[in-house]
């Protein structure tokens, strides 16, 4: 890029562009009018072309002035983005936050967070991707995200984050009403079940030894990318397995899906973490992490 392209000669182009006229702009801009028209002199001097039609009396840009005028506005919305990102930084709050999101944790409840957030702090931005089982874990340790919401099980060890306790989620095991185990006398023995195919949601972690839930040793195992998939495998009858009660209370009611006794018992509950790193000190971590810890989240996200 050429120096006579800068900043200031984009701002100048564009408010002649939205006034219509170059008096007008010199105005809006509290500058002499000579000096919006030597900004425009020098920028087409520099790129040797000419941005205004100065045949009529309203400042009309050529084809060549269009391209430079569409061009400029995203230099201009950049530049401003990259300014307000310093100011953020300069003041303690974070230009991006990375969040990993449970695939226990109800989205709908993460979504409404964010909105609470924004209302704080609408600049920050935030990146949200979505874990499997020991992949939480796996994308704090590994630094990939700053915040994990809903970290099944006891960490890693190895320190360089606290956590905190958001509640436990009970998990049933379930089948399709039209499922051979549907009718099966209760409780099931673990050797009937291990008959069957299970539907189990492929662990996301990277490095950390993989984790799974009520899978039996020999059982056949259709694997698949997420809770989501794993919850409509098993109401399609494709598989059993366990799901969180709290996702499938409609399912239950309108017997979508059965629930059943095992030889493990009715349910299992496990413990869920809100985690992050310690060498973060941001003012957006530090606000989900006041929030997530100072709220009775249990009623609320998992009954």
């Amino acid at each position: 890029m050429k120096p006579g392209i800068n900043l200031e000669a984009l701002v100048v182009l564009d408010a002649i562009a939205r006034n219509g006229s170059f008096a007008a702009a010199a105005e809006e801009l509290h500058r002499v009018p000579s000096s919006v028209t030597y900004a425009i002199q020098k920028l087409e001097e520099s790129l040797d072309i000419c941005l205004f039609d100065r045949d009529g009396h309203r400042a009309t840009l050529t084809q060549a002035g269009e391209a430079l005028l569409r061009g400029g506005r995203n230099l201009l919305a950049i530049a401003d983005n990259v300014e307000r990102s310093v100011k953020r930084v300069a003041t303690g709050w974070e230009a991006e936050l990375r969040i990993a999101i449970g695939e226990l944790i109800p989205m709908d409840k993460i979504l409404e967070l964010c909105d609470v957030f924004y209302q704080h702090c609408p600049e920050t931005q935030l990146r949200l991707s979505s874990e499997v089982m020991a992949g939480t874990w796996d994308s704090l340790i590994s630094g990939r995200v700053d915040l994990v919401i809903g970290a099944l099980g006891d960490g890693p060890p190895g320190g360089g984050y606290a956590l905190h306790p958001l509640g436990d989620v009970e998990i049933v095991f379930v089948v399709a009403p039209d499922h051979p185990l549907a009718t099966v006398e209760e409780p099931i023995p673990l050797e009937i079940i291990r008959q069957y195919r299970a539907v189990a949601a492929a662990d996301s972690s990277r490095g950390l030894p993989p984790r799974t839930v009520g899978l039996l040793p020999g059982q056949n195992v259709l694997t698949v990318p997420d809770l989501a998939v794993k919850h409509k495998a098993q109401i399609n009858g494709m598989g059993v397995g366990h799901l969180p009660k709290h996702f499938i209370t409609d399912d239950l009611a309108a017997c979508r899906l059965v629930q059943k006794q095992t030889e493990l018992g009715v349910t299992a509950r496990h413990r869920l973490y809100t985690a992050w790193r310690t060498d973060h000190g941001g003012k957006a971590l530090a606000w989900f992490k006041d929030y997530l810890c100072d709220q009775d989240l249990q009623r609320e996200w998992f009954e």
